[in-house]
């Protein structure tokens, strides 16, 4: 399957001097609510309409890409779905989570692998799960959830997505700056880095769709080859050897607590993952989707997160490499090139706009988030939110450049917690629910017909309680984590309120309202 040229499909996003908010849809889709159309003055309309008509942007949002604007199934089409998330994540930022291990929570070098290992399984296979929905129902993942959470208690979920994406963005411009500074011997600001990545994130986000795929096809190939140049230049330092700092019950803590990390990274993904498979036919088949996906997120993941457990390993007996941690892990990632010299600043400069890979789609899927909170956040263009997505992160990047570990620790763990309570959901009602009945597709946007979200909303919330008595943040333990030891157990526990509530709560509300 080749992917779509945006400008090419029929645009149901454009209309002469109204938006019509309700469902934007052809004959083909029922709906049984409408909603009045907002007018847009002329002159603003036309404006929009010939912004539109570049060459290669995507003006589609949210609304539901019909089958028969789909495009034809191929062995590239599915090649291309582990391309993508493997172009997308074998980046520094997630080379920067695997220098948590042995930094943060003190662990030696074989049980950070295994825990960055054994989390990165897990997290991969919740964000496949969530990957499958996309050509079924040619919906985005946050109006797939209505079908799961209801219209109401779904926003929820995408304000809280739209969060997460925005903190990755915010991180893969620190990220990029550190490095380029780094590269420049400190010459140039952090913060002109991250306004490049800022900015080439921007312009490929409000083109939208295919750019975005023709820039994950071939972005992965200079960024694997630099990190193997890495893997040669800096692995004679790595200490395999490295053991745990920690003694007693602090190791199981801390090995729980750095699991659930790499697990939140991986999943922070299943909130967005449906997006970029609208296009693909009703017919794709959902084990391949599913298989794709892992493969390309977990080898991704694996492999720059065993690069920075190796870089850390090494700062206890390379004292260069304790120097560059000193000024930012940026720059520890650019000493593993030293004896490279003009060679390895080269690879730095790679390294670090290798973090655009994973920003973009971050930002077109913040973007649509927009548009799903609410008819008159529809009513605005996707590249307008582009844009405002971009400044919001850029602002918070420039603003917290110098705490990047802060932000690490204390955001990442954090929004892991609501993206696996939502896939537990996800999962109960796909399995205990819906396997017979199945989903209307075309209700996408229609409140009666779309579930009330009461079981889940309770649910949600009730797994949000379980996270917070048991999540061990810098700034807080819940009272259960100080019963374990200090291990950060809020994302299971988060799970198990919430799975344990869902289903009777669920059935009561389908036995009340049908639906």
């Amino acid at each position: 399957m080749e992917y779509p040229d945006a400008h090419a499909l029929p645009d149901v996003e454009k209309t002469a001097g109204t938006v019509d908010i309700s469902s934007r849809s052809t004959s083909a889709e029922k709906v049984s609510e409408p909603v009045p159309p907002i007018h847009i003055p002329p002159k603003l309309a036309r404006w929009n309409q010939r912004i539109e008509n570049l060459s290669g942007l995507e003006a589609r949002g949210i609304t539901r890409v019909l089958p028969e604007e789909r495009h034809a199934a191929s062995v590239l089409g599915y090649v291309q779905m582990a391309l993508l998330w493997f172009s997308a994540n074998i980046t520094a930022n997630n080379l920067a989570v695997g220098m948590l291990g042995p930094l943060l929570f003190e662990l030696g070098f074989l049980d950070s692998a295994m825990c960055s290992v054994f989390g990165i399984f897990v997290g991969s296979a919740a964000t496949a799960y969530m990957s499958i929905w996309g050509a079924q129902s040619g919906n985005r993942t946050m109006i797939v959830a209505r079908y799961f959470m209801g219209y109401w208690p779904a926003k929820i979920a995408c304000f809280l997505n739209m969060v997460l994406m925005v903190g990755y963005g915010t991180i893969d411009c620190i990220i990029g700056g550190q490095i380029l500074s780094a590269v420049s011997g400190g010459g140039m600001s952090i913060i002109v880095g991250i306004v490049i990545v800022a900015l080439v994130s921007w312009i490929v986000a409000v083109f939208g769709m295919a750019i975005f795929h023709v820039y994950e096809r071939w972005a992965w190939i200079p960024q694997l080859i630099v990190l193997f140049i890495l893997v040669g230049s800096a692995g004679p330092s790595f200490v395999a050897s490295l053991p745990n700092t920690v003694e007693g019950g602090a190791v199981t803590a801390s090995r729980l607590s750095f699991f659930s990390l790499q697990l939140s990274v991986t999943v922070s993904w299943a909130a967005t993952s449906s997006d970029f498979y609208v296009y693909y036919p009703e017919s794709t088949k959902r084990p391949l989707v599913f298989l794709m996906t892992f493969t390309g997120l977990s080898l991704a993941f694996i492999l720059v997160n065993l690069i920075g457990i190796g870089l850390a390993s090494g700062i206890a007996t390379n004292p260069a490499w304790d120097a560059a941690n000193q000024v930012s892990s940026g720059a520890l990632i650019l000493a593993g090139f030293d004896g490279l010299r003009g060679f390895g600043k080269f690879c730095g400069v790679i390294v670090a706009l290798g973090v655009i890979s994973n920003n973009i789609p971050g930002t077109y899927a913040a973007a649509l988030g927009c548009q799903v909170l609410g008819r008159y956040g529809k009513m605005v263009p996707r590249y307008l939110w582009v844009c405002a997505v971009v400044l919001v992160y850029f602002t918070c990047a420039a603003a917290g450049r110098d705490h990047l570990y802060a932000i690490f620790q204390n955001f990442l763990a954090l929004m892991g917690y609501w993206v696996m309570i939502f896939v537990a959901i996800v999962l109960e009602e796909h399995l205990l629910f819906r396997r017979r009945p199945g989903f209307d597709w075309t209700a996408w946007e229609d409140r009666k017909r779309l579930p009330l979200g009461f079981a889940a909303l309770i649910a949600f919330l009730a797994g949000w309680v379980g996270a917070i008595v048991g999540m061990h943040q810098t700034w807080y333990v819940g009272p259960v984590a100080a019963m374990v030891g200090g291990a950060d157990i809020g994302t299971w526990l988060g799970v198990a309120f919430a799975s344990v509530l869902f289903p009777p709560l669920r059935h009561v509300e389908m036995k009340k309202f049908g639906r």
